[in-house]
């Protein structure tokens, strides 16, 4: 299995087009310090067979810096794209949109999300005119995973947020999830968790048994929004575990044996700027920040 980092950056990426902050002034500066929103691609044994967890609106740039993700010699076009999705969030939705060229689409949800997107957003009747879809279930851990790949692929629910533009919707635990990607030809597994609003049962028992965990680094602390000024709420309030703190995630993920990397970091976040002392903090605890354009190999 073979991961493809496409992007790092929570919703507005890095630097965010509004913002004027320490963290998108440096990305300005600085273009190595870009990051685009966070997405991963994952690559079975077979080259032309890939999927994407999370399309996001820089999907067309992330295909076309990876010559793996282009359409192979005598192909006109991308015969099918495949993307698994985490959650309903625009910045993980949108790039559907921007997907539409492609001949066909599968995408792999959950029951809430499936239907947010569908319903609310109406990206069926939007992009049927120009492609086909197929829906697929994202079946939570302990069931008949999906098949996409050549991966196991199975989902970990982890939260009831739901996306501001389906606040009134019902709660459902299936709203934010995380995903498993498990190889069975070489008996590896990694972790992908853009989003983690409760350090679970569940989700601490998939971590455990990953090889490679993505881990939600949104923030850095949990009064991080409120010292910004970005928001009244906490970070865990707004449903990211922090990274430092006694109830933050380093300290857990400290003690596991996976390679564990952070990543879907807010423009706010100090670990954006990659003389920040806090990057000596995580290294010193074996944990890893994950830059765009990474591959990982399992």
């Amino acid at each position: 299995m073979r991961l493809l980092t496409l992007g790092t950056a929570a919703g507005g990426g890095v630097p965010q087009w509004n913002c004027a902050c320490p963290g998108c002034s440096g990305a300005r500066t600085h273009p190595d310090r870009r990051r685009s929103h966070d997405s991963l691609a994952i690559l079975g044994h077979d080259p032309s067979s890939w999927c994407l967890v999370n399309a996001g609106p820089d999907v067309a740039a992330h295909l076309e810096a990876h010559s793996e993700l282009r359409p192979g010699p005598g192909e006109e076009r991308t015969p099918v794209v495949r993307v698994l999705l985490t959650d309903a969030e625009l910045d993980h939705t949108s790039g559907l949109l921007r997907l539409r060229e492609a001949r066909h689409i599968e995408i792999y949800a959950t029951a809430p999300v499936r239907q947010a997107v569908r319903e609310r957003l109406a990206l069926d009747s939007v992009l049927t005119p120009y492609t086909s879809l197929t829906w697929h279930d994202l079946p939570e851990v302990g069931q008949i995973p999906a098949v996409v790949a050549g991966m196991e692929i199975a989902a970990v629910h982890l939260s009831t947020k739901r996306p501001r533009y389906a606040a009134d919707a019902p709660e459902n635990s299936a709203w934010v999830s995380a995903v498993t990607l498990h190889d069975p030809a070489r008996g590896t597994t990694a972790l992908y968790a853009p989003a983690l609003a409760e350090w679970s049962e569940a989700f601490s028992k998939a971590v455990a048994g990953a090889d490679c965990a993505f881990i939600d680094g949104t923030f850095w602390d949990d009064e991080e929004p409120r010292r910004m000024g970005i928001s009244t709420r906490t970070s865990t309030a707004m449903g990211h575990l922090p990274i430092a703190g006694p109830d933050g995630t380093a300290v857990r993920l400290a003690a596991l044996p996976a390679r564990c990397l952070y990543t879907h970091f807010n423009n706010t976040n100090p670990l954006v700027d990659p003389s920040a002392p806090e990057h000596g903090v995580l290294a010193e605890r074996g944990l890893e920040v994950a830059q765009d354009g990474m591959v990982i190999e399992l």
